[in-house]
């Protein structure tokens, strides 16, 4: 009894947070200046932390496989809520097209700046045995003809204009997820029904949304690349501005799955209070 009394009080204050108009109007801009203001952290922390290493438990366990921990929580967060509504297969599948679209946009975007790296880099060979330069590196030998692959896989360095694929990620999902749990606090608002389960899966996306906010600041803040992390930052926001502020707020159809919530928030009440939760919940998008 305590423990569902304190998931409850749990759960209620998160989707009060997340469904607050306020927070859903800028939480893009706060993500967009943490991303600006995070490399100025460098100067604070601790080279010598745990979270300095590449190696950290949480960067292998999460960062790597980011988009795989999104689709886990979120999908299952969304599939449970659509179907215990309106029992359709057929409209859980269309709010979960969401993140298959997303999943499409992020791996697009992956092949792209791969190939632009490829394109515009070369590949160097430090020289070990000779002198080094004034501020302490080593020679570096151009080595003509190499790609990619075969050059890291001789051991040498590959330079060329990248960008940040973790930045990109970990914005793209922060805001993915603050969109899709967003609509629980309307929902619940309206008196739906949310049992042990839903509620459990509203937390754990919560929390994921939380470690992936950690993770940003880790990374901007014990691995500054400012030019590169604040490109990548960029294009979660736009992918994000393109998808939930753009091609979303058209109508569903069989060519658009339409926003969080459509068609969910009128449960419990009557027509004319479904319809003013689900206008305000469309005026937050």
């Amino acid at each position: 009894m305590f423990c569902n009394t304190m998931l409850v009080v749990l759960t209620d204050l998160a989707a009060r947070l997340l469904g607050n108009t306020a927070f859903r109007k800028h939480f893009h801009l706060f993500l967009s200046a943490v991303v600006m203001i995070g490399p100025a952290l460098s100067l604070w922390v601790s080279q010598h932390s745990i979270f300095a290493k590449r190696s950290h438990f949480l960067y292998r366990m999460f960062l790597r496989s980011g988009w795989g921990w999104t689709c886990i929580f979120v999908g299952s967060f969304v599939f449970l809520l659509s179907f215990s509504v309106r029992r359709s297969l057929s409209l859980s599948v269309r709010h979960l097209s969401r993140l298959a679209v997303a999943g499409g946009l992020w791996f697009g975007f992956c092949y792209l700046l791969d190939l632009l790296e490829n394109t515009t880099g070369s590949c160097y060979e430090p020289l070990t045995a000779g002198s080094e330069v004034a501020n302490g590196q080593p020679l570096l030998v151009l080595r003509e003809g190499e790609s990619k692959s075969g050059c890291l896989r001789a051991g040498m360095l590959w330079r060329g204009y990248e960008v940040s694929e973790d930045i990109f990620l970990l914005c793209l999902c922060c805001l993915l997820l603050a969109e899709e749990i967003a609509v629980f606090g309307p929902y619940l608002s309206l008196g739906g029904s949310s049992g042990a389960p839903l509620r459990i899966l509203f937390l754990f996306c919560v929390l994921l949304l939380w470690l992936w906010l950690f993770l940003l600041l880790c990374l901007l803040a014990y691995f500054p690349q400012f030019p590169t992390q604040l490109i990548g930052g960029a294009l979660g926001c736009l992918s994000w501005r393109g998808l939930y502020q753009g091609w979303y707020r058209q109508g569903p159809s069989w060519c658009c799955p339409g926003r969080p919530g459509l068609g969910l928030l009128n449960t419990q009440t009557s027509s004319s209070e479904a319809q003013e939760a689900q206008r305000n919940h469309d005026h937050c998008n």
